[in-house]
């Protein structure tokens, strides 16, 4: 069975988290580099990571590397790799609702909220699950 081409483009969102999350778990691990310049972006997420330390600086390091194995499962036709996808848009859209609830802040969690649950839609639909129940052959 053809692979959707849902599969590649969740992948491919996948690999671009996978870059993100590792690019934020090296400056948390490594402040004072040139990498500081990311948190003009979003400075009370960099005032609430450093207050946790270096230890949020791991868990993005270990969000990046699953990130990237989801992605690669993915590709490869994994079951296991679709779960995780699912598990994890399914986390990212209710972590969007709370904020949306909590800070009315449409323009960001409302978006969040739309994209987790399109990526959660695209990845149920029968003909996604059904190209991963067949592994394709792998030489």
């Amino acid at each position: 069975m053809a692979k959707p081409i849902t599969v590649p483009i969740v992948a491919a969102f996948l690999w671009i988290a996978m870059v993100i999350a590792l690019v934020v778990g090296i400056a948390l691990s490594f402040p004072g580099t040139f990498l500081d310049q990311i948190w003009r972006y979003n400075p009370p997420a960099h005032a609430a990571f450093q207050m946790a330390g270096r230890a949020s600086g791991v868990g993005f390091l270990i969000l990046g590397l699953a990130l990237g194995a989801a992605a690669r499962g993915l590709v490869r036709g994994r079951r296991w790799a679709w779960w995780f996808a699912v598990v994890i848009f399914a986390l990212n859209g209710i972590g969007d609702l709370f904020a949306l609830l909590a800070t009315r802040d449409f323009a960001r969690n409302g978006s969040g909220l739309v994209i987790a649950a399109g990526f959660l839609v695209a990845l149920l639909h029968k003909n996604v699950r059904d190209s991963l129940n067949h592994p394709p052959c792998v030489l």
